[in-house]
């Protein structure tokens, strides 16, 4: 009896898992790995005791250095409280580059708010950053893929380890929740979202956008980097960060009335990373 028990509870765990791995089959889209270079230059502004101003430019290239992808433009406004207290404001202005179409995609309006708390033993550092983001996309766009303004919630723990006052070495881990992402009710057979015209036109049977309230864990990420300061001027950062994708992509005709595609993909993006700041 016992025998005849654990064969009925191994072929039904098999058929879960047999399921499990068709359904993740057809929906599932994996990204090639490819490796990209962000290259920054900034300026640091001390206004006041604890309270600092910054602008920044950074250069984006995407597919193994050979497609140039963004500017990206940030102004930010920070206030060190005390030496385990930071918060900071920010606006960041994103270019963005459509090598298929040689030209600029409509800019994107981001506003940042963040909070810092960070401890320091010794050599070591600790600390914790919560980053909150809305990004605005301008232009024609639509709207039954993806929200006008994405919210997102970033947090970064970062551990660095000073080996003296001019350089230190740091990693981080992030985790980025996306708040708003599109829900959508569609016809599923039990492998796959089903795209033909009998089931993705709009109605019961059909599928419809619920509304853009899903959260999920779109991004992980990993960091190793080194810091210099060669002055009290002159400040160099170089990292790596391996950058985990998981993104749930809803593809739809303009008009809402036909699912295209409902998919996640799934991948790797290294980035090799050289940050210059000059503090006055």
């Amino acid at each position: 009896m016992w025998d005849k028990m654990h064969k009925t509870i191994i072929l039904l765990l098999l058929t879960i898992f047999l399921s499990q791995t068709i359904i993740n089959a057809q929906t599932n889209v994996s990204l090639a790995p490819t490796v990209g270079a962000r290259l920054s230059i900034g300026l640091d502004k001390k206004i006041v005791k604890g309270f600092h101003v910054s602008l920044s430019e950074e250069i984006r290239l995407d597919n193994n250095f050979c497609k140039f992808d963004r500017f990206h433009t940030t102004l930010a406004l920070s206030y060190k409280v005390n030496p385990y207290f930071k918060f900071g404001t920010g606006y960041a202005l994103i270019n963005s580059y459509s090598s298929s179409n040689k030209a600029f995609k409509g800019a994107r309006h981001r506003l940042m708010v963040d909070v810092i708390g960070s401890f320091r033993t010794g050599n070591w550092k600790f600390s914790l950053k919560e980053r909150f983001q809305m990004t605005h996309y301008s232009g024609t766009m639509n709207e039954y893929q993806k929200a006008r303004n994405t919210l997102m919630l970033k947090s970064r723990f970062t551990v660095k380890y000073y080996f003296s006052k001019k350089y230190s070495l740091y990693t981080y881990v992030e985790m980025r929740n996306y708040m708003n992402a599109p829900v959508i009710v569609a016809a599923y057979n039990g492998t796959n979202y089903l795209t033909t015209d009998d089931y993705s036109e709009k109605g019961e049977t059909g599928w419809f956008l619920k509304g853009f309230n899903g959260g999920y864990i779109n991004r992980l990420r990993g960091a190793l980097g080194t810091e210099i300061n060669i002055n009290k001027h002159n400040t160099i950062n170089a990292y790596f960060l391996g950058d985990f994708v998981n993104d749930k992509v809803v593809d739809a005709n303009s008009k809402g009335t036909k699912l295209k595609s409902y998919t996640r993909e799934r991948g790797f993006v290294g980035w090799i990373g050289f940050e210059y700041e000059f503090s006055f």
